[in-house]
């Protein structure tokens, strides 16, 4: 649009003293190929997931969860299809647990928010990393370049992605804005990963 403008007023300015009624009627777009909205599958329809929040103050009852909600909230938006939403204290042992027994039934995501952080209780990269078939750095690693532009304190977000066979699992900040603008980073771009994988045969926990 801003090239055809710019031609447009070229044209005009060589014109005018020939023609001084000459004038621009109107530019606009006709069609559009490119950008981020040639990759953006908006429709996550067939698709299954569960969302695990991890922490001691929700799961004791101190305190309410809005981060799983956010998230859910997203998948929703998006056709996703929520099979599973729970909410376990930062345990290892609970976290992998929790995870296992979902792998039980067909899922195609997992994601899990909270217990990223820097603090002694956060342990969910050292729960999941171990059960991860494949890690994929890129995803974590787009989620925290997208948070720090809009938070300087994203970087130190210890997230991680990968596949448990044929089921993406997510682990993402406990914080509502941080699991919020995660999701918005990743999603619905992240779909893609479906459509590579839909002709092969789902495996479960291995």
């Amino acid at each position: 649009m801003h090239g055809a403008s710019v031609v447009a007023l070229t044209i005009y300015d060589m014109l005018k003293p020939i023609d001084k009624g000459i004038e621009i009627a109107q530019i606009r777009l006709q069609s559009k190929k490119g950008g981020k909205s040639q990759f953006a599958d908006k429709s996550g329809a067939g698709l299954q997931s569960a969302v695990v929040v991890c922490s001691d103050s929700i799961s004791a009852g101190k305190k309410q969860d809005f981060a799983g909600k956010a998230i859910i909230e997203r998948l929703e938006k998006m056709q996703v299809s929520i099979s599973d939403y729970s909410i376990i204290p930062d345990e290892i042992n609970a976290i992998q647990n929790k995870i296992k027994s979902l792998l039980v039934s067909p899922l195609s995501m997992i994601i899990i928010t909270g217990g990223t952080g820097l603090s002694t209780r956060d342990v969910t990269p050292e729960a999941v990393r171990p059960l991860l078939d494949r890690e994929i750095p890129g995803i974590a690693e787009a989620a925290r370049v997208y948070g720090q532009l809009r938070m300087p304190y994203a970087m130190l977000s210890r997230s991680l992605a990968g596949l448990i066979g044929k089921t993406l699992v997510l682990a993402l900040p406990g914080s509502t804005r941080g699991a919020g603008e995660s999701m918005d980073a990743l999603f619905p771009y992240l779909l893609h990963l479906f459509k590579v994988m839909e002709h092969e045969p789902h495996d479960g926990y291995k």
